[in-house]
């Protein structure tokens, strides 16, 4: 027979024991070891005070940090990415850096710790994208080369206008098929022709003895790019410019160039005052200060919104030594110039007359042109000033039919500073 339950005070209860209390009306029955019941809830489970909205000024300042956050991660980014690109724009030139090593004995020594020389070659390269200036036969000339000193105190920059037709000594060189060029006596511009950058480093170095720490080659597409970048650069002309071979044809007065019209403004030669390369040299020399002293002027090397094109353009339409084909290389090299006054950048041509042999050539002037190279080699300061000033102070006169005066003082003061014709940054070209 099986047992009937027993009445619910008989049943199992929880551990703990105790007497059941009595329940009341809507009230459950308690039990001894229970928790404390007051509103028919857990006391683990009954709600909290209501939640208070924080207030307004809290959610702002959450909603901001969090803005903030994103936009951080967001420039990170972005920064990362245009670092990345402009990185990678640089055509680093390791095959004439290779060349030099070979010739490394015969290279000057490194000049004052913290003075830098540039050469800067403006190539006439027709392949590539340059194909629409003429036909591209398989060699390139520098159509333009600058020796550029920085001063060790980064007070002053002097460039050195190199003529294309100045008739200088090359060195034995090596072409890119192995074979090797004679020490010869010929144009400047022959020397790229020969070998490249190489050649015409080696050339520079053993007319000036100053050791080239860095180079830079830019072609026809790669100027106009830099022009275009800064928004043009203003020029004045006292006449009309039609100029066929240099595909330029600009009314007198005062305008904006761009691009092409700039290019074929430097390039112009035969249609301009007496047809020499050094006039043109000159006229390059007052673009290069009116470009600089726009850049420095607006404000491009402080602000990234305007510095950006400006480095896209330079760096794809640069090749350089490894030394600078990094933007970290160019930045610093950009940096360190930022400071330097428009009046202490400076632009002239080395000391040169016709050559004696023929007059469409050219050849340096002596004792001028050692006294220039030498004070750039020891970074000792030079001056520029207008021919006429230079040539007046030096009591020298005309350098030969078509061509300036040579520069330079012949017996300069103990202490003093040489001058040279030329020009500076300051005035840019619409005085």
């Amino acid at each position: 027979m099986t047992e009937s339950p027993g009445p619910p005070s008989d049943r199992r209860r929880p551990s703990g024991g105790g007497a059941p209390r009595a329940a009341g009306p809507g009230r459950p029955p308690r039990f001894a070891g229970w928790p404390e019941r007051r509103t028919g809830l857990l006391a683990t489970d009954r709600p909290g005070p209501p939640r208070t909205p924080p207030p307004p000024h809290r959610r702002w300042l959450r909603a901001a940090a969090f803005a903030l956050t994103v936009a951080v991660l967001a420039s990170a980014g972005l920064g990362w990415a245009v670092y990345t690109r402009l990185d990678g724009n640089i055509r680093s030139d390791s095959a004439t850096e290779r060349e030099l090593e070979k010739y490394e004995s015969e290279r000057p020594p490194a000049g004052p710790k913290g003075a830098q020389n540039i050469l800067l070659i403006g190539s006439d390269n027709r392949g590539g994208g340059n194909g629409e200036y003429g036909v591209d036969s398989g060699t390139q000339r520098s159509d333009t080369t600058i020796l550029l000193h920085l001063a060790a105190n980064r007070k002053s920059a002097t460039a050195v206008s190199i003529p294309r037709d100045l008739m200088v000594r090359v060195p034995h060189c090596r072409r890119s098929d192995g074979t090797e060029t004679p020490p010869q006596t010929v144009q400047f511009n022959w020397a790229f022709a020969f070998a490249g950058a190489g050649c015409t480093i080696r050339t520079v170095e053993a007319m000036t003895r100053i050791r080239v720490d860095h180079y830079v080659i830019v072609d026809f597409t790669g100027f106009k790019t830099m022009v275009d970048a800064v928004h043009g650069v203003e020029v004045c002309l006292p006449h009309p410019i039609k100029d066929d071979e240099a595909r330029v044809a600009l009314p007198a007065g005062r305008q904006m160039l761009y691009g092409e019209a700039a290019l074929g403004f430097v390039r112009a030669r035969k249609s301009l005052g007496d047809g020499s390369d050094t006039q043109r040299m000159e006229r390059q020399q007052h673009f290069l200060g009116a470009l600089v002293k726009k850049v420095q002027s607006n404000g491009v090397l402080l602000n990234p919104m305007r510095l950006y094109p400006v480095m896209d353009a330079a760096t794809s339409s640069l090749t350089t030594d490894s030394g600078l084909a990094s933007l970290r290389g160019l930045y610093e090299l950009v940096r360190s110039m930022r400071s330097i006054p428009t009046a202490h950048v400076q632009f002239l041509t080395v000391p040169q007359t016709a050559y004696r042999y023929d007059t469409n050539r050219d050849e340096l002037v002596e004792p001028d042109a050692g006294r220039l190279f030498g004070q750039l080699r020891a970074d000792r300061p030079v001056a520029v000033a207008p021919p006429r000033t230079a040539e007046a102070s030096d009591g020298k006169a005309g350098g030969g039919p078509g061509k300036p005066a040579p520069a330079g003082r012949s017996a300069p003061a103990e202490g003093s500073v040489p001058t040279f014709p030329g020009s500076t940054a300051e005035h840019g070209i619409c005085q």
